[in-house]
């Protein structure tokens, strides 16, 4: 094998980063095992079970003849879309590759070797991985029944603390932070340290907390959102950002030109827009998140209430449990990665998938 000189001159914090293992894809399960694609179930990756909005795929069909422009690199027509549905400037708004492109920007915006962010301890891993991409620490916070303590959070703070991060609802754990616990992190937090609201998950809330009130008050919190989630629009990888003006003038500036493609800014304005697709979701979800704690209360299964659309629970190993559904053609998600070796992650699918998982877990652990 040759070897370069070049390798011995990387950043040497990158030799300690573990690149982010995504669920399996349905096509690698299909060629590893041999197994027909259709009767694969996947429910790993907390995705739409409906699909995408029918709405937003007919507008990416129409936008597919203009493939040949490049896209509006300032997203002028979805982030006024975006601006319009919350009631916000477009100077409010903020484009991303994905919403997990915006954790990048705050990075390159604030992050330097030496500094660090403030994470809850079974946070989704992607806020450790990125600060240590800029050289950066993770001060990882004890989180009493898997939700955020946002008061041991603000205690964490350090001179050298840049970012707070803080998923609601987290991913894996589904579990949430209330209104009066984010005021209090908004209200203790220096001015000087971002807050970073990780909000993939808020459309599935039948109550969720205004956090827009953050965009307009403060100049240090900005609210990550997603049509990856909700719309069904994963594979596009489109997401968004909302702060105060400054805070996204400054972090558009480190983000690369036409990073939002055009086929995705379309669906996402449709999909934005498809009440109808985004209600019929919602309500999948909710019976589904019911359907299997309910079943895992059947089965005698420690899990943690959700409020997203997936459910943590307790198998003992969770990754031999998680690679005999696999062989049986159910994935869903082992979550070694965050500390939690002896749970999976299972996301809502449809009721027939949600049966279909119950009948394979009840074969695994039978053994």
């Amino acid at each position: 094998m040759v070897t370069s000189d070049l390798i011995s001159r990387a950043n040497p914090w990158l030799n300690d980063i573990v690149s982010y293992i995504p669920g399996k894809p349905i096509d690698d399960v299909a060629r590893e095992l041999g197994l027909p694609p259709e009767k694969i179930v996947k429910l790993a990756s907390n995705e739409n079970p409906i699909g995408p909005s029918p709405k937003a795929v007919a507008a990416m069909t129409e936008a597919l003849t203009k493939a040949h422009f490049y896209p509006d690199g300032g997203g002028y027509h979805l982030r006024m879309a975006i601006a319009k549905k919350f009631g916000l400037d477009i100077s409010n708004v903020a484009l991303g590759n994905g919403s997990n492109e915006i954790i990048e920007f705050m990075g390159h915006a604030f992050l330097t070797p030496g500094d660090n962010i403030v994470v809850a301890d079974h946070a989704f891993v992607i806020y450790k991985l990125m600060a240590h991409l800029f050289g950066a620490s993770a001060i990882e916070v004890p989180d009493p029944g898997l939700t955020a303590d946002v008061d041991a959070m603000i205690r964490a703070i350090t001179p050298r603390t840049k970012l707070i991060y803080v998923a609601n609802p987290n991913n894996p754990t589904g579990t949430m932070v209330g209104t009066v616990e984010l005021d209090r992190l908004v209200k203790e937090v220096p001015s000087n340290v971002g807050i970073v609201l990780d909000e993939a998950y808020y459309e599935f809330l039948p109550n969720p907390p205004d956090t827009l009130r953050y965009v307009h008050e403060t100049g240090n919190v900005i609210l990550l959102r997603t049509f990856s989630k909700i719309q069904g629009l994963a594979s596009l990888r489109i997401g968004y950002g909302l702060a105060n003006p400054e805070l996204i003038k400054l972090v558009a500036k480190t983000r690369q030109p036409f990073n939002a493609n055009a086929i995705a800014q379309v669906g996402a304005i449709a999909g934005l827009q498809d009440e109808e697709h985004q209600q019929k979701t919602r309500d999948l979800t909710l019976q589904g998140v019911a359907f299997l704690q309910a079943g895992f209360d059947k089965r005698g299964l420690e899990y943690v209430p959700s409020s997203a659309n997936f459910v943590l629970v307790k198998v003992g190993d969770g990754k031999a449990i998680f690679e005999k559904l696999l062989r049986r053609g159910t994935i869903v998600r082992a979550t070694g990665e965050y500390k939690l070796p002896e749970w999976i992650r299972v996301s809502v699918g449809t009721m027939e998938q949600n049966r279909r998982f119950f009948e394979d877990l009840d074969a695994v652990m039978a053994g």
